[in-house]
């Protein structure tokens, strides 16, 4: 392998030039950086980035961590992290927890062994013990979609209270009174924000929540279509459904089918999220969007801000906006 010696040999430089031109430390006039990149070129020579990290305490690394980025939704914010960290000039490692808290622990553990600059933090629960965690191991960090409940910490999130309350009030406005919620998982705070506005809503037009009308899935497709089949399976089955996230949408609208029940004609549906896939259902879905690019952006800007400030930064909390997108489940009730 070739070494710094042997560029500085080629390029006719001293060793001193050759790191300055690699670690960007000192000015280097135009024609010996030329010189010295040439010759990297035809060395092939490669900088240590072990050996710098240690050297300048910086590996030019950020660690992303979501619960599972085949869900399409963090598949997209997955890319715009690596789009927006490339940009600036940071490698990605992206992690799965599982939605896991024992795996969520244990990669945050090895992305501080592997010295990274900074995590983004899609948490699948048990935040104090995260939070602590990641205090512990001194690596800065921002949370991501999932507020931390009220631990001062850089947070980036989208207003899901405001978006169960838009997407309930859509269909309440269409006429419909009996209106169910495929909530997600019990201990994800976004799944809870989303219910709350659905409740807000209804009690706002003087309609008491009926608990058997609030179902659990997963923010997965099959725990959609289950929970849309115990919905069907009331005495008194819904005219209009919120799904807590598109997949779950997605999934009771595949169980709607199977019934022989017509969307929207015999029953409305809104889903969270406005995945790829949400537009290519049969009938397209009408659901709430989030900024899914502004919060990958915007999360990787937060992090790296706080990653190279030489400064202490008081700690940030950004509530991004949603926005209810109208499309083909939902229609005014006939009369």
């Amino acid at each position: 392998m070739a070494t710094m010696r042997d560029v500085a040999r080629l390029a006719r430089v001293s060793i001193t030039t050759v790191s300055h031109v690699i670690n960007g430390t000192r000015f280097v006039s135009p024609d010996l950086r030329a010189r010295v990149l040439e010759a990297m070129g035809l060395l092939r020579y490669r900088p240590n980035m072990l050996a710098r990290s240690l050297r300048l305490k910086q590996s030019r690394i950020i660690g992303l961590l979501v619960p599972d980025n085949m869900n399409p939704f963090f598949a997209q914010l997955s890319r715009v992290v690596e789009d927006s960290g490339f940009a600036a000039g940071y490698s990605v490692i992206l992690c799965n927890s599982d939605g896991k808290l024992e795996k969520e622990q244990a990669y945050i553990e090895l992305l501080a062994a592997k010295q990274v600059d900074g995590i983004i933090l899609i948490a699948t629960g048990g935040d104090d013990q995260i939070i602590e965690l990641l205090c512990q191991t001194g690596v800065p960090f921002i949370m991501a979609d999932r507020r931390p409940g009220t631990a001062k910490v850089d947070m980036v999130l989208v207003d899901n209270f405001g978006g169960g309350y838009r997407a309930t009030r859509h269909l309440l406005g269409l006429g419909h009174r009996r209106v169910a919620c495929i909530a997600g998982p019990h201990e994800a705070a976004p799944s809870a924000d989303r219910v709350g506005g659905y409740r807000a809503a209804l009690q706002e037009v003087g309609i008491e929540p009926d608990e058997a009308l609030v179902v659990r899935g997963d923010f997965l497709r099959h725990g959609g279509a289950e929970a849309m089949c115990q919905l069907l399976e009331l005495a008194e089955p819904p005219t209009a459904v919120f799904a807590c996230n598109d997949l779950m949408a997605i999934g009771a609208l595949s169980t709607l089918s199977e019934r022989g029940l017509r969307v929207p004609a015999d029953v409305l549906l809104v889903g969270f999220d406005d995945i790829p896939d949400a537009r290519l259902t049969s009938p397209p879905l009408t659901t709430v969007a989030q900024p899914i690019e502004e919060i990958g952006r915007r999360a990787t800007e937060m992090l790296l801000e706080r990653v190279t400030s030489k400064e202490p930064i008081p700690h940030r909390r950004l509530l991004l906006d949603v926005a209810l997108v109208e499309r083909g489940t939902c229609a005014p009730r006939e009369t």
